[in-house]
């Protein structure tokens, strides 16, 4: 079954669609998605980076809390300025 789907031709998709495809907007929900995950994996660099350079966890988890929020505003805002630009679209 799966060496049946790895070697079946997948089906024609119409040029048109593709193009609409290409061209659509991220939705509210995704980019907010993104800004959690990424925001996640941002925040933990920032406590680890933190904790390196001060030797204090609390102080590296205070400052890691502070930049949790104004980044994931930052970045969401990004996101959606970039979804309305069409360059590389």
């Amino acid at each position: 079954m799966i060496i049946e789907r790895v070697f079946t031709k997948a089906p024609e998709i119409p040029s048109e669609k593709i193009k609409e495809n290409l061209g659509s907007n991220e939705t509210t929900k995704r980019s907010f998605a993104k800004t959690i995950s990424w925001r996640i994996i941002g925040t933990l660099d920032t406590i680890l980076i933190s904790w390196f350079i001060t030797g204090t966890i609390a102080f590296a988890i205070s400052i890691g809390a502070i930049e949790l929020f104004t980044k994931m505003v930052l970045y969401f805002f990004h996101e959606r300025v970039w979804n309305s630009v069409s360059y590389g679209k």
